[in-house]
Formats: structure tokens, C-alpha cells, sequence
């Protein structure tokens, strides 16, 4: 990144403060609450000023060719709300994570957490008691959704406007600091989501400032981040600048970059390239293991290929097709993009080969989808049974929990925490969670609200049967979706719970399924509806076996014998399941339906 301005307003020595912000063709005025400064021009169209007697704390605001005052674009918070003045910040924070150096990808396993339902008070602060449960979980890392500054205080994060400022009602940069810093004390790695295709529609204090948008490509939320037009350097300057100062300012220990598949950029060295260099280097430079993972739709494995091979250097890429053939097998759902799933033989692919979708014919797209991820390890997908966008794109925000039986739920955690991929969970999903996940927003403007309660309702004309989508703008919508940690009291979610503490400790803890690029292989047997999935080699494999029909099933494994102690079973009275069966011989196993099984060799 080749730029020689930051974006927004940086506390210098001496209760100086300097101010720069890119806006060819207009005058920049900066109000202060005791005076009004022009901001000079200076190269490629920024404008500056380095103004004393502005100590951290102060407010301040911009105005633009002359007209109202308006926030900062790259300002680092707005205490007043996505309207309001914007707060000079200094980075000075009391850390104690001195020792702290990064977990490396096969070590991640992730909750995924939405800090507003996280807890009643939908603070960082309230988040922090909570830690302690994840690690005696098992989990290892905290992906948190984005944080930016949005509309009021309800919102999934997605609808962000002011990129480098921490959502006032989380707490602010003060309190998602505290945040990371508990978390790596309780060695805790934490993701943040960050948007980099899109802002929201509201207080978007970007449009006219500068040429941060094109109309040469449109995306879902409008015209496209300039990435590779005319001025798209400092556009790249100012997402790359945010994203090193999560890594920087914040100790963030990985980003999980939204919707790559909705930047749109034909440059040689593209954006998404160009940050995770940066940000690998920035990395490097503080002595710690960051990580980029990309969430895509696309299936292309050069997301994550180095360039030498013609990738773009990421570290890990989403991968929907295990958790869409897992939804199948569980659920029975086949409408919209389940069509394309079904079968313990995509599953086996998911897991061994990490796409489904390698390049075959696609009913849903209607076009071939998809390429080999030949060179991309097992441990470089990121996988979940279930994630935000997942329940909450459903008409009621539905959760795994309410749409299948015990049993299944069971089987889901199985397939997933023992495969290789790195496993995601959605909160609460540990103890199987019944709290729905719908969408909710609290925008300002009527018009803007009227629009996203008519969205919703065209996105779900084809189901009227079932009823009207929960309103959005409702403050219900929103409480409703908060946390209820009290079905932990309740036998079969505690249950639930401990058979997942079971399953990650049995990942940790067995070498075969702690190393993700071990030698899998699998046995399918698609009309009995099961899989056997055999990872690492000689004393230090295991078999997964996993029986997706309601009826009893028998495996037998085909190949060399072992030896084998089983590990658990999902059907185990301990679960509270009906009981495992009585394995008499070794070499034909025998599950209970919609059960798994874990073997090791002995």
C-alpha cells in the first residue's frame, strides 16, 4: 500500500491533532466545538491540518462545500449515534496481552457471535463473563460480527456506514478493546467480520466526497466500491488502512472478509490480493499469526492458493456445500439452492475434498459451478451445520434446534467437529439454542424502514402459506433473538452440551483429527444413506461412521484391519440417546439411526 495520508483524524504529541481526509474537488472545513479550520490541499486531492489545542476526547465534525456539519467518514467513533459528531481517539489502551502470539488455522474453532443478542445488555462488558463458558466448551476462538457504526442499535452489523468506528452501543473502541484483551487472556483468538463490499444505505458520508463508488458495476446493495477505477488507490488505502488497524489497534486475530464474491475488480493485482498481503505483513511486523478468510459463494479455490499458483494468498475460504448437503441430509429441504444437495456422497466430498461444486452442472445456477480445489488443504475451509446468514435468511430466522429431532442434532455436531475443516458454530448452538435469528434493523429513516419491511416481504412471497415475515424495525424482532442460556438447566441441551465438549476434546486430543492435512478416506454407501470417514494412518487413525437414515445400519469397513476402541456414540445413553449397540464384531459396526460413531485404532 503505497499512501503517505491516513484517513481521519490521528492524536499527535502535545494535544496535536492531525486531520486528513481524501475529497478531490471540494473544500473541507472542520468544525471544532470552539472554532472552524480549513482543511489545505495537498496532493492527489486530499485536504490537511495539523491543529493544536485538540487533546483526545474532542468532537468534531466536517463540513463540506460549505454545508451542514456531518460526520467524519474515517472517523474512529460516533458517542452520539451514526449522525452525530465524531471523537478523536487515541490508540493508548492498558493491554496485558503482551505474550499473546495468534493461534495457528488447525488450532481455530469458532463461535460465532453477534454482540447485541450475545447477552440483555448487548455490550462488549456483559460479552466478557460469558468467555469462560466458550473455552470449557472447547471453543478456541470468538468470531465477532461486524462492529462498524450502523443506524440506531439494531442491526446484524451489515448495514455499517463509518468503517473504522466501533458501534457506540457496543461499548465503542474502549470497550472492544477490553473485549480482545479478555479474550486472549483466557486464550481466546478473536475473528472480526469486516464489510468491505458494501456500506449501508444509511449515513453513507461517503457518496459525493470523493470517488469512492462506481456505476460501471453493480452489486445487491447498489453501485460497487471503486476498486479499480480512476482514484481507486486511496479507495484501497482507506479499507486497507481499517483493516491493519483492526490488527494494529484492536489485537484482532483474524478478519473474515464479507461476500468477496460482490467485490468487483478487474485490476492485475486485486484488492482482496493486495489487502492480505498487507495484512500478512502487518502480522509479521507485530510478531503475531493473523489470518484473511474469505466468505464466497464461488467455489474458487485461487482465493486461497498462493501467488506463485495464481492465488490471491488468503488463508481459509467459506465453504457453503458442506453446510448445504448437511442441511439436506438432515433436514430434507430442497427448495431454492438445496436442490442442488443430497446424499452421504456429497457429504464425503465436502469433507475430503472441501467443494462439492468442482466444476459440475448446477440446476440452481443453471451453469457449471465451481473449481478443483487441487493445492488447497483440508483445514483451509471454514464449515458450519449453521451460521447467521443461514438462519436468519429463513422467514422466521428458524434455528437447526427447531427445524430436526435430538438425535439429528447430535449427528450434526459430529459431522461437523470431526471433520477437517475449521468448524464454525453459531452462539448458543453448542447446547442446541432455540432462539430464532431473524433480521432486524433500526434505521432512522421512514422511507428507508418502509423499504426493508417491502424487501423482506417480496423475499418471501413464494411462502405467504406459512405468514408475514417479523417486521424488521420491531423492537420484538430484535429481543427475541437474544440468548437463553437457561435451557443449559434442561437435561437434553445440557446434554447436547456436553457431548460437544466431548467431540472438541476428541479433536484436540487425537492426533489424527488435531491434523488436518492427515490422509482421509471414505466409504460411501448411499442407499443405506451412510459414511465411514477414516483419517490418519496406522496406530493413529480413527473412523467416523455416520448413519443419516431412521433405520438401524450396519458399516463394514472395507480394506486393511485394525484394532478399535470406540471412542463414543452419539445413540449412548449418557447422550440420552436409546443406547449403543452391543458391538460383539470389530469389523461390522453397527449405529442406531440418525447416530455417529467415533473409533480409534488400538
Amino acid at each position: 500500500m503505497t499512501t503517505h495520508h491516513t484517513h481521519g483524524a490521528v492524536p499527535l504529541p502535545g494535544d496535536l491533532c492531525r486531520f486528513e481526509v481524501w475529497a478531490p474537488d471540494r473544500t473541507i472545513e472542520l468544525v471544532l466545538p470552539d472554532r472552524t479550520i480549513p482543511l489545505e490541499p495537498a496532493d492527489r486531492g486530499w485536504r490537511r491540518a495539523v491543529v493544536d489545542r485538540v487533546p483526545v476526547g474532542t468532537r468534531y465534525s466536517l463540513r463540506v462545500d460549505g454545508g451542514p456539519p456531518r460526520p467524519d467518514p474515517a472517523s474512529r467513533f460516533q458517542p452520539e449515534g451514526l449522525h452525530g459528531p465524531s471523537e478523536v481517539v487515541g490508540s493508548v489502551f492498558p493491554w496485558s496481552d503482551a505474550a499473546w502470539k495468534g493461534l495457528p488455522l488447525p488450532r481455530l474453532v469458532i463461535s460465532e457471535v453477534h454482540i447485541g443478542t450475545f447477552t440483555d445488555e448487548g455490550t462488549f462488558d456483559a460479552a466478557i463473563p460469558h468467555l469462560d463458558g466458550l473455552c470449557r466448551s472447547g471453543f478456541t476462538a470468538v468470531e465477532v460480527m461486524p462492529v462498524a457504526q450502523f443506524p440506531g442499535g439494531r442491526n446484524w452489523g451489515y448495514d455499517g456506514a463509518a468503517p473504522f468506528a466501533v458501534q457506540n452501543t457496543y461499548g465503542g473502541p474502549a470497550g472492544f478493546r477490553r473485549f480482545v484483551d479478555a479474550c486472549h487472556e483466557r486464550g481466546l483468538a478473536v475473528v472480526l467480520d469486516v464489510v468491505y463490499n458494501h456500506l449501508g444505505p444509511e449515513g453513507n458520508y461517503l457518496w459525493g466526497l470523493a470517488p469512492y463508488f462506481t456505476e460501471r458495476y453493480r452489486t445487491p446493495w447498489g453501485a460497487a466500491l471503486n476498486f479499480d477505477g480512476a482514484g481507486s488507490d486511496e479507495v484501497r488505502s482507506f479499507f486497507i488502512q481499517n483493516a491493519l488497524m483492526w490488527i494494529r489497534d484492536f489485537h484482532v486475530d483474524a478478519l473474515r472478509l464479507d461476500a468477496v464474491h460482490a467485490i468487483v475488480d478487474v485490476a492485475a493485482r486485486p484488492f482482496v490480493e493486495e489487502l492480505a498481503g498487507e495484512v500478512r505483513a502487518e502480522g509479521r511486523r507485530l510478531g503475531r499469526t493473523v489470518h484473511v478468510i474469505a466468505e464466497s459463494d464461488r467455489n474458487d479455490p485461487r482465493l486461497v492458493l498462493p501467488a506463485d499458483k495464481g492465488g490471491l494468498g488468503l488463508d481459509a475460504v467459506w465453504n457453503d456445500d458442506f453446510h448445504h448437503v448437511l442441511h439436506v441430509l438432515l433436514t430434507g429441504e430442497k427448495q431454492g439452492y438445496y436442490a442442488d444437495f443430497g446424499g452421504v456422497g456429497q457429504l464425503a466430498a465436502a469433507i475430503q475434498r472441501g467443494f462439492v461444486y468442482t466444476g459440475q452442472y448446477s440446476t440452481f445456477r443453471g451453469r457449471r459451478h465451481g473449481a478443483p480445489p487441487d493445492g488447497v488443504g483440508a483445514g483451509q475451509f471454514l464449515i458450519c451445520a449453521q451460521n447467521h446468514d443461514q438462519i436468519g435468511n429463513r422467514i422466521f430466522g428458524d434455528r437447526l434446534s427447531t427445524l430436526i429431532g435430538f438425535e439429528q442434532q447430535k449427528l450434526a455436531a459430529a459431522a461437523l467437529l470431526l471433520s477437517p475443516g475449521i468448524p464454525l458454530l453459531f452462539m448458543g448452538e453448542e447446547y442446541g439454542e432455540t432462539a430464532p435469528f431473524q433480521y432486524f434493523v433500526s434505521h432512522g429513516d421512514p422511507g428507508l424502514v418502509e423499504a426493508v419491511r417491502r424487501g423482506r416481504r417480496e423475499e418471501f412471497a413464494a411462502f405467504r402459506e406459512k405468514g408475514e415475515p417479523p417486521d424488521p424495525q420491531e423492537t420484538a424482532t430484535f429481543s427475541r433473538c437474544r440468548l437463553n442460556r437457561r435451557l443449559l438447566e434442561v437435561p437434553s441441551h445440557r446434554a447436547l452440551h456436553e457431548l460437544t465438549r466431548t467431540l472438541l476434546a476428541a479433536r484436540r486430543d487425537l492426533a489424527s483429527l488435531a491434523d488436518p492435512s492427515g490422509a482421509i478416506y471414505t466409504q460411501v454407501d448411499e442407499d443405506r444413506n451412510t459414511l465411514l470417514v477414516r483419517r490418519g494412518s496406522g496406530a493413529a487413525s480413527t473412523l467416523a461412521l455416520y448413519n443419516f437414515s431412521k433405520e438401524d445400519a450396519e458399516i463394514v469397513p472395507r480394506g486393511a484391519e485394525n484394532a478399535w476402541s470406540q471412542v463414543l456414540d452419539t445413540s449412548e445413553e449418557r447422550w440420552l440417546g436409546p443406547g449403543n449397540t452391543d458391538q460383539k464384531l470389530l469389523s461390522r459396526f453397527r449405529l442406531r439411526p440418525f447416530s455417529a460413531q467415533l473409533w480409534r485404532a488400538r
